[in-house]
């Protein structure tokens, strides 16, 4: 009979404890929360101080039962929930649920599941920090403030199924802002010349810069036309070469959102995808003999900070494996970002001697994809600085200007393991330039002359969208999944090409939430109820004068709006086709998931269609039907021929309207590729240029 009693969240993570701590413990897990506010009301008690009403959560009464019978036999109970607020909110509810000692030290945290690291944790228990719950506490309370006032009233004004939260309105807004950007957007009109010169057997390019010294903007052909005229042969003479040393500094270990970001730009994963799969890692992986171990540290850290140990364990490997010149002398000084509690270290791996390499056997795929991403970004970051050469040389010919930019790696330093990518997935290139001097001579080979438009903003991908909501204080590294999840399941916005566009029932929830609710849109005071969040956390104020603060300038909109805010009708567009089955004519709809076709004389008429989209080419295996648009379970999407399931062709990439050339089969594909859309056969080896 084991002496004490641990209770974690997962069965995974409580395997690997159990493992560590040896027979005197038995670790138990109590799958997440026990207890919550009721789902059918409220649950919050305004007379008394807005005191939450707990109740068990449905379907957890058998785990608390077991765990209430083990914690009567086990001479001592440990609560060793994840070391954040929500963990510790987790532990306060276990001690409440199983009726013990809250003065007794019965509280323990690890930033990462390791022997050394668990067995030590149980060397200093503490009693559970109320600051902490409290901060939980304040949030669970506000969310569920905004929420089921909201909520209700949307119901009942547009339709019912709709939600509102602070976070999940103001990453809507973002994008509806961003939406509108790109609607008023007026395109400019400006020129460039490229420009092809060789010295010697060397080419190189160099664009357009100005003329006699000025740089001058090409806004019309007429101003290319001017810059053209001035131009005499083809002979330029270098009148300035500039060359620096430039180091270049590598990026900080991962948080939260800057994992995420980074996944979803060279992994390709979604935030929640990410998060599964950190979770995963952090909480153990079966090493064959060695048995399971915890990959990485604590998953949900807004922190850069690295402990000492694993930054002299990080030295000495890159020092073994790289060289002395490549290892980090003095330990790097990152800023955390604004608002940050920096309560655990960044993401890292629990032993840089654990690399990718070796660890790929006992992997998934994607598990080794992330756990390759979070190692290499964490060894990279404790490396010198890359040292690049940089070359800047000014042509001119007749006093027109043109300047070529070029740089090599002199020293790799972190490029050697690790480049961090950005936003449009453009890694840095090197781009060597010949070995010129003032007055040299060079020739042009060639000038380009392209007429292009300025482009509105982008639309938000994840990554952008997690960036920029860190980047203004609003939510925290636990919330950007499920906001990003809860928007797209509400149908407020699609994905479409990776980038998240408002849909016509997001813009009319926002409108609304806009006019009657304009703090929960307001920014500054989102992120304000943020820092007083931390502020409950570190004991500097009551959450729940926090919370009646906020109450008494919520609650004059909740009740203007109930009774100001006029009903909207989404009504029902006509689809242009009838109902195959009555004949009568057939509308477009909003559901749940979106619009779709239904015959206007439902209910006596239940027929309803999904909206597909013809591409305008014929099925190539059928050859009589029509390939359609469709998206899977997961949003992707795929074509497949609108007589299914009479005839069953699919594929990922978009069908051509043409046969092979050259094995005269209908099987071109359009394939998107890093360099753009190449076409293919799916019968033999024939492939065009790929176009961008």
């Amino acid at each position: 009979m084991a002496d004490y009693l641990v209770i974690v969240e997962s069965p995974a993570k409580a395997k690997t404890i159990e493992k560590y701590l040896g027979k005197k413990y038995q670790v138990k897990a109590s799958m997440g929360h026990v207890r919550d506010l009721p789902k059918s009301q409220m649950g919050v008690d305004f007379e008394h101080d807005f005191e939450p009403k707990y109740i068990t959560i449905r379907g957890k009464g058998p785990v608390l039962k077991e765990l209430k019978q083990a914690a009567k036999k086990a001479k001592k109970v440990y609560l060793a929930a994840d070391p954040d607020r929500e963990g510790e909110a987790i532990a306060w509810h276990l001690a409440n649920s199983l009726e013990l000692d809250q003065s007794d030290d019965l509280r323990v945290v690890f930033n990462e599941i390791t022997k050394d690291a668990v067995k030590e944790s149980f060397k200093h228990p503490r009693k559970i920090d109320m600051d902490l719950v409290d901060a939980q506490q304040a949030r669970r309370v506000l969310d569920r403030l905004v929420g089921y006032n909201i909520s209700p009233i949307l119901w009942k004004k547009i339709k019912k199924g709709l939600s509102a939260g602070r976070v999940q309105s103001i990453a809507l807004r973002l994008i509806i802002d961003r939406e509108k950007e790109i609607n008023n957007f007026k395109p400019e009109e400006y020129w460039t010349i490229d420009g092809n010169f060789k010295k010697g057997r060397k080419a190189f390019q160099a664009n357009f810069y100005g003329v006699d010294g000025k740089k001058k903007k090409l806004q019309n052909a007429a101003d290319v036309k001017e810059v053209m005229a001035k131009i005499k042969g083809k002979e330029y003479e270098v009148v300035e070469v500039t060359k620096k040393e430039r180091l270049r500094n590598p990026a900080a270990p991962f948080t939260t959102s800057s994992l995420q970001q980074e996944a979803a730009r060279k992994l390709n994963f979604r935030t929640r995808k990410t998060m599964m799969l950190a979770q995963q890692l952090y909480e153990g992986i079966k090493l064959g003999r060695q048995g399971t171990v915890g990959l990485i540290t604590y998953m949900r850290t807004d922190s850069t900070r690295i402990s000492d140990t694993a930054t002299n364990e990080a030295y000495n490997y890159i020092e073994e494996n790289y060289g002395t010149d490549f290892a980090r002398k003095k330990k790097r000084q990152d800023k955390n970002q604004k608002g940050s509690q920096d309560a655990h270290e960044a993401i890292r791996p629990t032993s840089v001697l654990r690399s990718p390499q070796e660890m790929k056997e006992y992997l998934s795929r994607d598990q080794l994809r992330l756990y390759r991403l979070i190692w290499e970004r964490f060894v990279a970051s404790q490396m010198t600085p890359a040292v690049l050469d940089t070359m800047r040389v000014d042509m001119e010919n007749n006093g027109v200007r043109f300047r070529a930019n070029g740089s090599k790696i002199k020293f790799a330093g972190f490029m050697k393991v690790y480049v961090e990518s950005n936003d449009d997935n453009k890694e840095e290139k090197e781009n060597i330039l010949p070995e010129l001097k003032q007055g040299d001579k060079v020739t042009s080979e060639s000038l380009e002359q392209r007429q292009h438009f300025t482009q509105p903003p982008p639309r938000y991908t994840e990554a952008r969208l997690v960036r920029t909501l860190e980047e203004i204080g609003v939510g925290r590294p636990s919330t950007y999944s499920p906001t990003i999840d809860t928007i797209q399941r509400r149908n407020y916005v699609s994905l479409t090409n990776k980038r998240f566009a408002p849909t016509e029932l997001g813009e009319i929830v926002n409108e609304m939430i806009a006019e009657y609710f304009p703090e929960i849109l307001d920014v500054s005071f989102t992120a304000d109820m943020e820092n007083d969040l931390d502020e409950i956390e570190h004991g500097k104020m009551q959450w729940i004068k926090v919370i009646d603060e906020f109450y008494k300038q919520f609650e004059p909109h909740v009740k203007r709006a109930d009774e100001e805010m006029e009903k909207i009708e989404i009504k029902d567009e006509p689809a242009g086709i009838d109902c195959d089955v009555c004949g009568a004519p057939m509308v477009y709809k909003m559901g749940k998931y979106g619009k779709f076709l239904a015959c206007s004389r439902f209910p006596e008429c239940r027929n309803t269609k999904a909206i597909v989209k013809e591409i305008g080419v014929t099925c190539p295996k059928c050859r009589e039907g029509q390939v359609i648009e469709r998206k899977s379970k997961k949003n992707r999407i795929f074509y497949g021929c609108n007589r299914y399931p009479d005839c069953d062709y699919v594929s990922w990439d978009k069908p051509v309207e043409r046969p092979c050339p050259k094995c005269g089969e209908h099987a071109l594909v359009e394939k998107k590729l890093k360099k753009g859309v190449q076409v293919q056969c799916t019968n033999c080896d024939y492939k065009e240029e790929a176009q961008k």
